[in-house]
């Protein structure tokens, strides 16, 4: 009774909507109930224009009480039917009385619901239910750098990638910061094994829910590629060195994620037992934390951070190299071996940084550049800028370094990785360099974080970056078959675009996304070469 009350209620809101003139007639007409079956139970969705949606369903039970800081365990079966109508709770990820974020730019339009534990959920959307197709999955892992975000944004929405592939496409949400990645294994002892990668294990145990269920919603679970963006891409990266994980997908795509190393054990120790001084709790008491109200703990880790001041994806409360869970870096000092034979598709964008950028870097002077160049590069600094004004002699102090700091962060580390898993000699290595421009504020962020998002999604039209630029949807016809031959075939070659040649050392063949994209071989040579020299590559 209280399913079919909650139907009523989202019918008779969308009608309220469509009078006022915010919700197109033609789109909530389209709509008509369609249901389907899991190993738990029986679930309703809707079908729009042929795209069957499912949102919200549970693959692993609430994270909360005795569950907390331990890997996922499956939800209790239901009877009878259960909505899955709307999307679900995001993890925890506010800070205890601050108000969400929700700029496009900072967020990708994370579409930020309520937070809860209980927020082990995923959405499907589909062609068609069993009819004995077996359909490539595409499971998206959000970005966020492990600290927030959720699968419900509406650049993410699955369905104009699943009519334009007929394709299956999955988004989830899973634990995050704290409450995912807070490694309690030393103080607590095997009773705590896993906590420092719980937010990896679930999903991990997605993953699992698409081998076992995705059959019924017209999936292969044997032809799954896992991708995501910024956060997001970090994740696909430690899946590919995850023993758990292998098997459980077949392709895997990198945007804009560059991670070499994790966390090693010995740092998410001391940031576990600077949490736990923060919180009061002895190490003798660890359990209590099971105990702790979510706001008590995520206040403790806002303060940790703060007390730490260290990098939340490199140094504390994201992903731990454990040798178990994660059985070693994923790309050092070489390419993770768990997953060799797994074909990876990797990239970055040209000017990634100005999404974040405060407004004085759009402004520097020379003076400006040396200071803040220096500051990133030190002793580099010097040799860095004098590559990157040879190849850029039109580019303004803030273009310059933009630039640099881009390529240090994304560009430079992703090259790398290309590199790394092209040795193994396995699974073959497709790199691009997204270089196309959004007019966005006059074209003020150029090629910025995440602007591959809606391009792959086939979501120009949503994204702030991308809808009012008339050549996006042109770009994005492009880009997302791309991303879907590559999921069916592990090679993204179409003929829309120029042959796409896998990566070896020697040519370094790279995919450069522009209004005319094009194969380059090694496409900022002179920039990587510097960058490389100051990160300390080999």
């Amino acid at each position: 009774m209280a399913q079919q009350s909650r139907r009523d209620f989202v019918v008779q809101g969308a009608a309220t909507l469509m009078a006022a003139g915010f919700l197109p007639a033609r789109a909530w007409a389209a709509e008509t109930p369609v249901e389907a079956e899991t190993a738990f139970g029986r679930i309703r969705g809707v079908d729009v224009d042929g795209i069957k949606t499912f949102k919200a369903i549970p693959y692993g039970a609430s994270t909360a009480g005795r569950n907390r800081f331990k890997p996922p365990v499956d939800p209790a079966k239901w009877t009878g039917v259960r909505d899955a109508l709307t999307y679900g709770p995001s993890a925890p990820q506010r800070q205890p009385g601050s108000a969400p974020n929700t700029s496009d730019l900072a967020v990708a339009g994370a579409g930020m619901r309520e937070e809860s534990e209980d927020c082990l959920v995923l959405n499907v959307w589909t062609p068609a239910l069993n009819d004995n197709r077996k359909r490539p999955v595409m499971v998206w892992c959000h970005g966020g750098g492990f600290a927030t975000g959720s699968g419900s944004s509406p650049i993410t929405e699955g369905a104009a990638l699943a009519r334009r592939g007929d394709v299956v496409v999955v988004t989830l949400n899973h634990r995050l910061n704290v409450m995912g990645f807070t490694f309690l294994e030393e103080a607590g002892g095997a009773e705590f094994a896993g906590s420092g990668d719980a937010g990896m294990l679930d999903i991990v145990h997605a993953l699992k829910w698409v081998r076992d269920n995705i059959g019924r919603f017209g999936g292969d679970p044997g032809n799954v590629t896992v991708f995501g963006q910024s956060g997001g891409g970090r994740k696909v990266a430690t899946l590919l060195a995850m023993p758990a994980a292998k098997g459980l997908f077949h392709r895997a795509i990198i945007e804009s994620g560059a991670t070499l190393k994790l966390v090693e054990r010995d740092q998410a120790a001391r940031v576990a037992a600077e949490l736990m001084k923060t919180l009061g709790v002895s190490r003798a008491n660890v359990r209590e934390v099971q105990a702790l109200p979510a706001d008590k703990i995520m206040g403790a880790y806002f303060a940790t951070m703060r007390q730490m001041n260290v990098d939340q994806m490199t140094m504390g409360f994201s992903p731990t190299m454990d040798g178990v869970n994660v059985a070693q870096h994923p790309f050092h000092p070489t390419a993770s071996t768990v997953s060799p034979s797994v074909p990876l598709m990797l990239g970055s964008a040209r000017t990634e940084l100005t999404s974040s950028a405060a407004p004085a870097l759009f402004s520097l002077d020379d003076a400006g550049l040396r200071t803040r160049i220096g500051t990133l590069l030190g002793e580099h600094a010097e040799p860095v800028m004098v590559a990157y004004r040879k190849t850029n002699p039109n580019a303004t102090p803030s273009d310059l370094y933009f630039l640099i700091a881009s390529d240090h962060r994304y560009s430079g580390p992703a090259m790398k990785i290309a590199e790394r898993r092209a040795a193994l000699g396995q699974g073959p290595v497709f790199l691009y360099y997204f270089r196309w421009e959004s007019p966005l504020q006059g074209g003020k962020f150029k090629s910025p974080h995440t602007i591959e998002i809606p391009f792959a999604f086939d979501n120009v039209k949503r994204a702030a970056l991308t809808k009012d630029a008339p050549t996006a949807q042109a770009l994005a016809d492009k880009v997302s078959g791309a991303w879907l031959a590559f999921a069916r075939s592990g090679n993204p070659s179409i003929s829309q675009l120029p042959p796409w040649t896998p990566f070896n050392a020697r040519d370094r063949a790279t995919m450069v996304f522009d209004n005319e994209s094009r194969v380059v071989n090694d496409p900022i040579r002179a920039e990587r070469l510097a960058i490389w020299s100051a990160l300390g590559y080999t």
